[in-house]
């Protein structure tokens, strides 16, 4: 047999946290900052927008009026997807099935500023965001009525993101989602037969191959996964497996906030441009049971694949078979190491 060459054979890898594959097929794309090259699209930057409803002090849409906030703010989402005191009622008839669906939607703007954005902003601000997000997640997971609690942030057009103020969303919910159910029985099966935490012992393999680590610092480490998806997906990992934010000690939120600008500010660099992307943490469930195989990550999904405004979509093939790729994630790796 052929011995598989991952820079130049078409193949397939595996993703222990789901159980999905993806299809790498290198041969088609050897460099990815190769093809089209062009000027990146100007950012209008003023620091308040009288119209922007996340601006402190502006009235939103509802008619509720923002605080004049300093640093942070939290509020919950005026158009929210999910709503604490609707109907939780199941329905079946024949091949149809539904169920009612109960939650909390919160909005969080990182800073007051409207012209930044999270890799511009000073690390102890970031450091505040993280604060925050620690916060809510025990604040909102201590409800009986919500079992998971699921932290994101839409950033760029591209990513549906309607506001260019620096801001996240939480949404918080009675089930569990599918995508976090998976990572759960994947990560559940090797606790149960190792006593240890899966991505502890993936990461100490990827920093002995040192091939997809980006940067690291005493705490935490940035990498792109063996099997990413996007052209320059990547995960920030705790070394210390933890379940969930909650966990974190004030030395490691310092860490935290500073790989999270030095890996947003690499997204940057890449391409000079503000890099689009949706960036989520995944922890485990809030249903009131112990989860000593969680371990928390946080995972940054970027669509641009050869310059500012040449994008990834998922069509044809991969939406009826399963996702694809032509940079492998240690190109990637490597530009985003390197940039």
């Amino acid at each position: 047999m052929i011995a598989l060459n991952f820079d130049s054979d078409p193949h397939r890898r595996y993703n222990i946290l789901t159980g999905d594959w993806v299809l790498v097929s290198p041969h088609r794309t050897k460099r990815p900052w190769q093809g089209k090259q062009e000027s990146p699209p100007l950012r209008e930057k003023q620091s308040f927008d009288p119209h922007c409803y996340l601006c402190p002090g502006n009235t939103r849409s509802s008619g509720d009026v923002n605080a004049d906030y300093q640093h942070t703010y939290v509020f919950t989402n005026d158009f929210a997807a999910l709503l604490p005191n609707t109907s939780a009622g199941t329905y079946s008839e024949g091949f149809l099935h539904a169920a009612g669906e109960t939650g909390i939607c919160k909005v969080i703007c990182f800073s007051p500023d409207h012209s930044l954005t999270l890799p511009e902003m000073e690390v102890e601000d970031i450091r505040r965001v993280v604060d925050v997000w620690q916060q809510q997640y025990l604040e909102i997971g201590r409800d009986p009525d919500i079992n998971h609690v699921q932290i994101f942030e839409n950033k760029g057009e591209v990513m549906g993101c309607s506001n260019p103020h620096p801001h996240g969303q939480i949404w918080a919910q009675r089930s569990i989602p599918p995508e976090v159910e998976k990572k759960s029985a994947k990560q559940q099966e090797y606790y149960d037969q190792n006593s240890n935490s899966l991505l502890r012992a993936y990461l100490e393999q990827e920093l002995q191959l040192s091939t997809r680590i980006i940067h690291a610092n005493e705490g935490f480490v940035s990498l792109v996964p063996f099997w990413a998806v996007w052209p320059y997906e990547a995960m920030i990992l705790p070394r210390r497996p933890m379940a969930h934010l909650g966990l974190l000690n004030e030395e490691e939120k310092n860490q935290f906030a500073a790989i999270l600008k030095d890996l947003t500010g690499r997204f940057d660099r890449i391409f000079q441009t503000s890099f689009p992307y949706s960036a989520g943490i995944h922890q485990s469930p809030t249903d009131g049971q112990d989860h000593p195989e969680w371990h928390w990550h946080m995972s940054f999904y970027p669509p641009l694949l050869r310059s500012a405004t040449v994008k990834k979509f998922m069509v044809g093939y991969e939406l009826f078979a399963y996702p694809q790729r032509d940079i492998t994630p240690e190109m990637a790796a490597d530009r985003l190491r390197t940039v």
